[in-house]
């Protein structure tokens, strides 16, 4: 049952405090949205790295740069990316069959889309949300959350016990809070798998080109600096327990070394096991409410979809950004706040979760005639508009 009544107000001159649960860009970014506003943030993390090596490369559009750039990041981000603004689509022998510009969601003056290498965006969200003054804990997790009329009793892993007037849940897909407070939607496999790894740039690749055909159903890559690109290919979903870890570069190999282009140069230094990351495309959408009384979902807790639009990661960032202007301009939290934030991102978080599974769809089942472009332009430009 959703609780009703106003959440707990603090005394006059009193501070607010919340637990964030877990560090990934939901969780990080409502930390330093709520610490700029004044409110006592602790944040805790059940990896120890706080997943700081983890990953390869990650494509930003525009509408998660403005998200960034509230945060006060852009100029770090934009130093260790690189910036582009179009979208080339080849034959699985590398020719060039159109290359489409692309849409400037995040508004003119920030680039269409921006490639860098996944740690080093989650560096720069970890040095912010230290900068903050938020306390953090790594290698923490919440064990039992009890909420009662006036907050929450929140017990960690490391025994400390302490009271929050509200818990954000940012533990990902697979969320333990999400199933704690009984929201019971999981994750769904859409039927497609992707095999990555960080590589060298190869001279001239200046935009993401995607390869349709071949043994993979997706072949691309995205440059992430001067120096890097990440790579791809997607194919259907396996049985993972089929696959040896020690074997990853050799699966990927296997897939790759039928691409044109520079895809050559790119198979050259698909050498180490480690360094090629494989994951399941899933859908999530938690169609009710985001919330039970004072614990509330944001980013992969509350959804997810493949990276057919690469709009994941700014799903998540406008999650954080909407929950915490509402947090820090209204006077009272109570069930009222957290129904409007479901109620502002359901609709947008829903377009970009069933365009990006429609993508998948079409793929898997060898549409030909699938509006592709149509469906691109009109979820691109409906970004456009602020969360």
């Amino acid at each position: 049952m959703t609780d009703h009544h106003p959440l707990p107000q603090p005394p006059a001159g009193g501070t607010r405090t919340v637990l964030v649960v877990g560090g990934g860009a939901s969780g990080s970014a409502v930390t330093i949205l709520l610490r700029r506003a004044g409110i006592a943030v602790d944040l805790i993390e059940a990896k120890p790295d706080w997943n700081a090596t983890t990953g390869s490369g990650i494509t930003l559009q525009g509408n998660a740069l403005r998200v960034l750039r509230e945060l006060g990041v852009w100029d770090q981000v934009n130093a260790s990316g690189f910036a582009f603004g179009s979208l080339g689509v080849t034959t699985a022998d590398g020719t060039v069959l159109f290359v489409a510009e692309d849409i400037q969601t995040g508004g003119p003056d920030l680039p269409a889309t921006l490639g860098m290498p996944r740690p080093r965006l989650q560096q720069i969200l970890i040095d912010a949300v230290r900068a903050s003054g938020a306390t953090v804990r790594l290698g923490t997790t919440a064990e039992t959350l009890k909420q009662d009329p006036d907050g929450v009793s929140v017990r960690l892993s490391d025994g400390t016990e302490h009271r929050y007037d509200l818990v954000i849940a940012a533990d990902g897909l697979n969320s333990a809070t999400r199933a704690a407070i009984g929201i019971a939607d999981q994750p769904e496999p859409t039927g497609m798998a992707i095999w990555r790894i960080a590589a060298p740039r190869p001279e001239g690749v200046t935009r993401t080109d995607l390869a349709y055909g071949g043994p993979a159903y997706i072949a691309g890559y995205c440059p992430t600096s001067e120096d890097t690109i990440y790579a791809y290919v997607v194919e259907a979903n396996r049985d993972r327990a089929s696959i040896p870890p020690e074997a990853y570069a050799d699966e990927m190999r296997a897939l790759a070394q039928h691409y044109g282009g520079v895809w050559p140069e790119i198979v050259k230094h698909i050498e180490d096991p480690a360094e090629v990351n494989y994951t399941w495309f899933h859908r999530l959408l938690v169609e009710g409410p985001w919330h039970r009384g004072r614990v509330v979902l944001v980013g992969d807790a509350a959804h997810c979809c493949p990276p057919t639009f690469a709009q994941g990661a700014a799903m998540s960032l406008e999650d954080a950004l909407v929950l915490a202007e509402l947090l820090t301009t209204r006077a009272t939290w109570d069930d009222q706040l957290l129904t409007d934030y479901h109620a502002r991102r359901l609709p947008r978080v829903r377009m970009v979760v069933d365009a990006s599974v429609q993508l998948g769809r079409w793929i898997l089942d060898g549409v030909r005639d699938a509006d592709v472009p149509g469906l691109t332009r009109r979820t691109l430009n409906a970004l456009k508009e602020s969360p």
